[in-house]
């Protein structure tokens, strides 16, 4: 067994950003962001959660009950972060289909019942030279958290964002500059 330590990442900062649907991806971890694309701002030291989950359905033989195969009937790719900057961007994914206006230095949301609101979505991840970016070509706000608003904590906007396949299947890209990317470990 080879172990190499050097391979190890932690993601020590990054960034979140928000395009209109079918903005022009970037087509590796170097490259700058399109300008198309608005950094989300801070987000909470709890940084980006990429969850990946399947429903699966069992197959099971009518000798002996065994599961003979397993199906899988539904998938889904969703990131999940906590923005804890106030701007009209956080504001209108968090209030789906709701538009900040500013007149004379006054803004109003206007806050409506949620409906469709597609877009597109970048992460960049970053442990030192070693850089993730991750794209979701079609995604959308789907999950929000409560706002709380007290004395002691920034106001914090929970977001999940569910990636949707394209034509392809394709529902996120990950590009990177990471050397361990490219090596399998020795047996």
């Amino acid at each position: 067994m080879s172990l190499n330590a050097n391979a190890v990442r932690v993601a020590v900062t990054g960034a979140a950003y928000v395009a209109p649907p079918k903005a022009t991806l970037p087509t590796d971890a170097g490259a700058p962001w399109d300008a198309a694309f608005t950094d989300i701002g801070w987000i909470s030291d709890d940084g980006i959660t990429e969850a990946n989950s399947a429903d699966t359905t069992e197959i099971k033989g009518w000798q002996g009950g065994a599961t003979v195969r397993k199906v899988i009937s539904s998938s889904e790719m969703s990131f999940s972060f906590t923005a804890i900057e106030t701007s009209k961007t956080v504001l209108e994914l968090y209030h789906k289909g709701a538009k900040v206006a500013t007149t004379s230095g006054k803004s109003v949301l206007a806050i409506k019942a949620p409906g469709p609101d597609r877009r597109t979505f970048g992460f960049d991840v970053i442990d030192g030279n070693s850089h993730i970016r991750i794209v979701v070509p079609d995604g959308e706000v789907t999950e929000t958290g409560d706002i709380t608003y007290k004395g002691d904590e920034a106001v914090s906007y929970e977001l999940t964002i569910t990636a949707y396949p394209g034509a392809d299947g394709t529902v996120a890209i990950k590009y990177s500059d990471d050397p361990a990317w490219g090596t399998t470990p020795a047996a």
